[in-house]
């Protein structure tokens, strides 16, 4: 056997593991998070890069928490929670899963409508179509070859780089703004940093993590390596979003153009950084839409029953695993419906459901907390004191940030 053959052996067993933290990292920048961080860049400037520089340490530690009670436990999110605190505990916290799901199912299928908008298709033919689509797409396939399918359209993120470099940035002023915080108490500003952190670390990822990793039968044997699947998926996240951030901040932000719909981001740069930028720019929200209106659904599906207890997951047939599909379709069918709705402005679907995301991830973090440090439960893989503080500080931001933004509607 030749070393190469050798070394592609050896690495194997790793790219079997590889696959949630990437994947669950990628689908955060979904159809709300790309119109999140368009109004950022376009509003703010780079004013708003320091918060992806602590939500990239953020989104790694409560992702690795997920990851690591579902490899030592083999169970859910979901499944823990109930058994811990019981079905009214569990009631609750679903209550708040769907609700907001519900609102970033929305918006992903406000994205596609935004995308088919930049060519002139009206939505009451794309979100049409694309539910359709996302429906045959989940239903007729396998969990394998949606894996399969996720992880390539996760590479076409790389879009928005050439998007930011087409847009010839001040590169020194955007890296030294991640580092450099800078604060505003405008209630604008207050709304957008809120949204910004509900986009990178969603209610539905600390579940998706966790089932993820049990569906694929991993165990904690392969810590280490999910572990750094994990790190690089979240790196990945917010990598992407800082280029968004920089493409619409030097082209829109300095020209002072405002953005009031989705497919406006793309259309307005492409006076400023040619129209091969709006293209890659636009195809980059096509793509996020569709990834994040075929995975959320599921994602919410198998959350829901599993945490009471019924038959889940694409191996079952319909008759097999009727709620499952039951919360699948209605998912799918309710979120089309709110963007078809006439007048209903896009942009406004896919911003604020990321600044509820941000608010109801507060509770689900309450949770995290206490299973993540139970000892019984984790046999010596409970938080240490690093993760501990990285999820404290977490929830404080996001709580403070929420405070500050309602006390502006009265100061400011």
């Amino acid at each position: 056997m030749t070393r190469f053959k050798q070394q592609v052996v050896r690495f194997l067993p790793i790219f079997a593991i590889l696959g949630p933290g990437i994947i669950s990292g990628s689908v955060d920048n979904d159809a709300g998070g790309i119109a999140t961080y368009s109004l950022a860049g376009a509003q703010f400037g780079f004013s708003l890069l320091w918060v992806l520089f602590i939500t990239t340490f953020a989104l790694a530690i409560t992702q690795e928490v997920g990851a690591r009670m579902g490899l030592v436990t083999g169970k859910g999110l979901a499944s823990l929670i109930r058994e811990k605190f019981g079905i009214r505990w569990t009631t609750f916290i679903m209550a708040i899963l769907f609700i907001a799901n519900i609102g970033t199912i929305a918006a992903e299928f406000a994205g596609i409508a935004a995308a088919f908008e930049i060519v002139h298709v009206s939505k009451f033919i794309s979100v049409p179509i694309a539910l359709i689509l996302v429906f045959l797409l989940i239903t007729k396939g396998s969990f394998k070859r949606l894996e399969q399918i996720f992880l390539v359209l996760s590479a076409f993120y790389l879009v928005y780089i050439a998007s930011a470099a087409l847009a010839h940035p001040q590169w020194g002023d955007a890296v030294k703004s991640l580092v450099v915080p800078s604060f505003h108490f405008n209630k604008n500003y207050l709304l957008t940093l809120v949204a910004v952190i509900g986009t990178t670390i969603t209610p539905w990822g600390q579940f998706f993590i966790q089932d993820y990793v049990v569906d694929k039968k991993l165990s904690k044997d392969d810590l280490k390596i999910e572990r750094g699947d994990v790190f690089l998926g979240s790196f990945i996240t917010n990598f992407i979003s800082f280029f968004i951030i920089v493409a619409c901040a030097a082209t829109l932000f300095i020209h002072n153009i405002s953005i009031n719909d989705a497919k406006d981001a793309a259309l307005a740069l492409q006076p400023l950084a040619g129209p091969f930028a709006a293209i890659l720019f636009g195809f980059g929200l096509l793509n996020a839409s569709l990834f994040g209106a075929a995975l959320v659904p599921v994602a919410t599906s198998y959350v829901i029953t599993e945490a009471f207890g019924f038959e889940s997951g694409l191996n079952f047939s319909f008759k097999e695993a009727p709620e499952f599909y039951g919360i699948f379709t209605f998912a799918i069918l309710s979120g089309a419906f709110f963007v078809i709705i006439p007048f209903l402005p896009l942009l406004s679907i896919l911003f604020w459901s990321q600044a509820l995301d941000a608010v109801l991830l507060l509770p689900i973090l309450v949770f995290v907390y206490i299973l993540s440090n139970d000892k019984r439960l984790l046999n010596g893989y409970k938080n240490g004191k690093v993760i501990n503080a990285v999820i404290i500080i977490t929830f404080l931001l996001i709580a403070i940030s929420s405070i500050a933004y309602f006390l502006s509607q009265f100061i400011t």
